[in-house]
C-alpha cells in the first residue's frame, strides 16, 4: 500500500510543473482519505494531509522551478520581495490550521478552491495587449501579498501556485512565467509551513511514523517521485498557450474543490 505515496508523487509532480502548484491540493484530497488507511485516526487525518503535503512540496517545487529556470521563466526579482512574507505567512497560518477541528478544514479548502478557480477563469489580467512582457513585480506590497499567500496556503495544504499565478496574471506576467515564479516561492511556503505543522502540533499527534503532523512515508514517497516528474509537467506548460493554461488550472481547482468536503 505504501506505493500509492509514490504514485501519488508522480501525479503533484506533473501538476507542479504544469500548473506550479506542487500537487498540493490533489495531494490533500488523496490523503485526506488515504491516511485513516494507514492507522491515522480520522480526527487528524487532514491535519495530516495538510502537513505531509506541504513537506513534499519543498523537493516537488524545487524541481519544478529548477526546470522552468533552465527554460528563463523565474522572475527571480519577485521571488526575492516575496519570500520574507511567504516564510513568516507559513509558520504563522500552520499555527492557525493546527488549532481548527478537521471538519472546518475541509470547509476552507473547499471554498478557496472554488473562489480560486473562478478567479483564474474569469478574473481580470494586465497583461499588454500587444503580447509584451511586464517588468518583474517587485517592492512592499508584494511581500505583504506573499505573507497573505503563506498563511492561506498553510492553512489550504498547498504551495501557494492558486494564488501566485492569479496575482501574476493580474499584474500581466504570462501565465507560463507565473507558473514558473509560483514553483520558486512553493519552496519557501512549503519549509515554514511543514515546520510549522511539525512544531505546533500535540505530542503523539500521529500514532507512529510521524513528525508533529508531518506522516513521513507519505510525504517522502511523494516527494522522492514528484521531483522526477515535475519536468514533463514543465514542458507540458511551454507547449499550451496562456489561455489553455489558465482554463486547465480553473477546472482543475473547481474539481477539487468540489471534492475535498467529501473526502473524509
Amino acid at each position: 500500500m505504501f506505493l500509492l505515496f509514490p504514485l501519488l508523487g508522480l501525479v503533484a509532480g506533473v501538476l507542479a510543473g504544469l500548473l506550479g502548484i506542487g500537487g498540493g491540493l490533489v495531494l490533500v484530497a488523496a490523503l485526506a482519505w488515504l491516511l485513516p488507511l494507514f492507522g491515522v485516526p480520522q480526527e487528524a487525518a487532514m491535519h495530516a494531509a495538510l502537513a505531509s503535503s506541504l513537506a513534499s512540496i519543498v523537493l516537488t517545487a524545487a524541481s519544478s522551478a529548477r526546470a522552468h529556470a533552465r527554460r528563463g521563466s523565474v522572475l527571480w526579482p519577485t521571488v526575492a520581495w516575496m519570500v520574507p512574507g511567504l516564510l513568516l505567512g507559513g509558520w504563522l497560518g500552520s499555527g492557525v490550521a493546527v488549532a481548527l477541528d478537521d471538519g472546518a478544514l475541509r470547509w476552507i479548502v473547499a471554498v478557496y478552491c472554488l473562489v480560486a478557480a473562478w478567479q483564474i477563469g474569469f478574473g481580470r489580467t494586465r497583461a499588454p495587449g500587444d503580447g509584451s512582457e511586464v517588468q518583474a513585480p517587485r517592492g512592499w506590497p508584494m511581500s505583504v501579498a506573499g505573507g497573505g499567500i503563506g498563511a492561506l496556503s498553510a492553512v489550504v495544504g498547498i504551495g501557494g501556485g492558486s494564488m501566485t499565478v492569479p496575482l501574476l496574471v493580474w499584474r500581466g506576467v504570462r501565465p507560463v512565467r507565473a507558473v514558473g515564479t509560483s514553483s520558486a516561492c512553493g519552496v519557501a511556503i512549503g519549509l515554514s509551513s511543514a515546520l510549522g505543522y511539525a512544531m505546533h502540533a500535540p505530542a503523539g499527534a500521529l500514532p507512529a511514523h510521524g513528525w508533529g503532523y508531518v506522516y513521513l512515508p507519505a510525504a517522502v514517497g511523494v516527494a522522492v517521485a514528484s521531483v522526477v516528474a515535475a519536468p514533463w509537467g514543465t514542458r507540458l506548460a511551454h507547449r499550451l498557450s496562456g489561455e489553455a493554461l489558465r482554463r486547465v488550472f480553473a477546472l482543475f481547482l473547481l474539481a477539487v474543490g468540489l471534492s475535498v468536503p467529501w473526502s473524509g
